[in-house]
């Protein structure tokens, strides 16, 4: 049994940082998982718990809550057509072999390697935010055959590897294939739950040593918890701030923060 001091603060913890995941969801459209991962890491690191599988917990826990928001995601926007379903259709099953592909990398990596990765590729991510331009294409249309299959399953790998929904790499991928920007962010919804449903599941059968208290397989329940009632929360005022405020600026300023959160994960990762 935990002591009920450290559960206490890392209740509060878990509040925190499920109040401003659904913040920058609803005002950036920023999918959770980039900004979970690591604030998960960094909080149960602070509590003491530690070990090789650490980001395995934080990148299950992420996954998970991304069934639930996604789901949500997919249904507000479905109401105003939106969705893609077609392209969920022929895009679904590559996504989500390489997801659960990306679970099995994930289950046999050390919790450093797994930093390293992250931290890799949310910098990727961050540059794109702060420098990607609108009016880049790689094409007229999505592509089919072969090339389908290996953007399908790269996105479905990396998604999962790094405990993200579909948007940080879907909703760029689309847009180089002419999408408007709002099919893109709903049809990326359906992506996460692609993504998340299976590596979840998987992550649930996946026993981890020193977890944070009350962690079922590699999925910490308080955390999946608190943070879906605190994103159901703080997503509305986040979408309300969206339509006051200029979002260029503010985009900016996130993918500096995800810069410098993915450049200290790599710093961890190192050991400096």
């Amino acid at each position: 049994m935990p002591d009920l001091t450290a559960l206490l603060l890392m209740l509060g913890l878990l509040m925190v940082i499920g109040a401003f995941a659904g913040v920058i969801a609803g005002l950036l459209g920023v999918g959770g998982g980039i900004v979970l991962v690591p604030a998960f890491f960094y909080a149960f690191s602070h509590l003491g718990y530690g070990g090789d599988r650490l980001m395995q917990v934080c990148i299950a826990t992420s996954l998970a809550t991304i069934i639930i928001t996604s789901i949500r995601s997919v249904i507000a926007h479905h109401r105003k057509q939106a969705v893609d379903w077609a392209v969920l259709r022929a895009w679904g099953p590559f996504i989500a072999s390489g997801a659960l592909t990306g679970f099995f990398l994930a289950a046999a990596l050390k919790s450093t390697a797994l930093q390293a990765i992250f931290g890799g590729l949310a910098l990727i991510a961050g540059l794109y935010m702060a420098f990607g331009r609108t009016d880049w294409r790689l094409g007229s249309a999505l592509p089919s055959g072969p090339l389908r299959a290996a953007l399908g399953s790269g996105l479905g790998f990396f998604s999962a590897l790094m405990g993200i929904g579909g948007g940080t790499f879907g909703v760029p991928m689309m847009s180089l294939y002419s999408f408007s920007i709002h099919r893109a962010v709903a049809t990326a919804a359906g992506f996460g739950i692609i993504i998340a449903v299976p590596s979840a599941i998987a992550f649930l059968m996946l026993p981890v040593d020193h977890a944070p208290p009350y962690t079922v397989g590699a999925v910490n329940l308080p955390a999946f918890g608190i943070t879906i009632m605190m994103t159901w929360i703080t997503t509305p005022y986040g979408a309300a701030l969206a339509h006051r405020l200029d979002a260029r600026p503010l985009k900016r300023v996130f993918a500096l923060f995800i810069t410098v959160v993915a450049l200290n994960m790599l710093r961890k990762a190192a050991g400096w």
